[in-house]
């Protein structure tokens, strides 16, 4: 059994039309509700073995803030081929690790994280910025994964539905 952890990027700003899409930061809210996946992350005991990550401006601070508040200090992967990813993406990316790796994290965009989780677990409904997926996979070598790979979901969390517990 593997876990993924699967999360949409945090909220960006969209302040500054110049920037093209790749380059837009996370805006105050984005980098509020990111530090309160990674109180989740800590709280159910999931903080990754490695993280994958698109390699847009929001994806990588969303990566960033939550290392920094688990006090991470293993390997992050930035990915060209995360940034806007399909579901296929997800799977090659997958099946290039090493099995030493039990829980991994993606960090990555829309549509392709909704369509992704949606294929694993067959039932998520929306995958709003923030979002973080805990699934179990039922998978022992990451190099077998494929689109016929399902999994659990043990646990999702929104920004939204975590903010009466602030």
């Amino acid at each position: 059994m593997k876990t993924l952890l699967l999360m949409r990027h945090a909220k960006s700003s969209w302040k500054d039309d110049q920037l093209n899409d790749h380059e837009r930061p996370l805006k105050k809210r984005g980098r509020k509700d990111a530090k309160r996946m990674a109180k989740i992350i800590e709280k159910n005991q999931l903080i990754p073995e490695l993280i994958l990550s698109s390699s847009a401006v929001r994806a990588t601070e969303t990566v960033d803030i939550i290392a920094e508040n688990l006090g991470y200090d293993g390997e992050i992967i930035y990915s060209d081929a995360l940034y806007m990813g399909e579901p296929d993406d997800f799977i090659e990316s997958l099946k290039t690790l090493d099995n030493q790796y039990e829980k991994v994290m993606i960090v990555a965009h829309n549509p392709g994280m909704e369509a992704y989780l949606q294929i694993i677990d067959g039932e998520i409904e929306a995958m709003p910025t923030g979002g973080l997926g805990y699934l179990v996979l039922s998978l022992d070598d990451w190099k077998s994964i494929s689109f016929e790979t399902m999994g659990d979901l043990v646990g999702f969390w929104t920004p939204k539905s975590l903010e009466s517990e602030d």
